[in-house]
């Protein structure tokens, strides 16, 4: 990674930054962001689609029907986690997935008061160093100012890891919907764990979740980000459904920072 392309909206667009975690739904070790209009790509093979280590119990997203989404990658395949574009400067991730190297990126923003024992606060703002090309297939997306009601279907997006053991990553965008639970469900499922920052969706039943590399992607609801990808215990397992970073409690903090930066 000593040279990187320039930013495009092409098949082959630029990468921006380095970075990387040690919590939550991450899926590597070290990376750079890709702002991806996705092209059409291969398939998985039949091997890989039944492998459990990925969005699970999920679908390929339509082509280009994701148009905020980013993926942060080591070399040319290799994906740690995720993002949302919110303007032609900015993307919303998870301030887990944050390393101090850094490249060709203006800056880093973790939420002042993150936690990484509890993976509370876990949202941050990551500004280009170069602004991204708006297109018919790279678009922002609002931030939601409502906040989640149990209930709700939301959908899910990323590129987490398909190997159990290993890394291999999909071509394809995968994406989930889900039904956030009520805060006394998620609670139950994570006792003394659970902050008012976060939200659980998911199935209590288990067989269908985000997993390790989605970390930092977007949980959206009627076009707008309702959350971030955070945390969970194993994927897809009974009991334990994915926890999520309520972006409603963080707006005057996207706003201020963007402002002053």
């Amino acid at each position: 990674l000593n040279s990187l392309p320039t930013f495009s909206t092409g098949v082959n667009p630029g990468r921006y930054l380095i970075a990387a975690g040690h919590l939550g739904r991450e899926g590597g070790s070290s990376t750079a962001m890709r702002i991806l209009p996705w092209p059409l790509c291969s398939l998985p093979s039949a091997s890989q689609l039944e492998d459990d280590d990925k969005i699970i119990g999920g679908y390929e997203c339509s082509p280009h029907s994701q148009p905020w989404q980013v993926y942060f990658t080591y070399g040319s395949d290799y994906r740690w986690c995720g993002g949302s574009l919110i303007n032609e400067w900015w993307i919303i991730s998870a301030a887990h997935c944050y390393k101090r190297s850094l490249i060709q990126v203006a800056k880093a923003i973790q939420f002042p008061q993150y936690n990484q024992y509890n993976t509370d606060n876990d949202i941050m703002l990551v500004k280009l160093a170069q602004p991204a090309q708006f297109s018919a297939y790279v678009q922002p997306i609002p931030i939601s100012r409502s906040c989640p009601v149990a209930g709700t279907e939301c959908l899910v997006s990323g590129w987490g890891n398909i190997l159990t053991s290993g890394v291999q990553y999909p071509d394809v965008l995968q994406c989930l919907n889900v039904p956030i639970l009520s805060d006394s469900a998620c609670r139950a499922a994570y006792p003394g764990r659970i902050t008012k920052n976060m939200f659980c969706a998911g199935y209590i039943e288990g067989g269908k979740d985000s997993c390790q590399g989605d970390s930092g992607g977007p949980v959206v609801y009627n076009g707008e980000l309702m959350g971030v990808v955070s945390w969970g215990i194993g994927c897809a397992q009974k009991n334990y459904p994915g926890v999520y970073t309520t972006v409603c409690n963080y707006v005057s903090w996207i706003e201020e920072v963007i402002a002053n930066n």
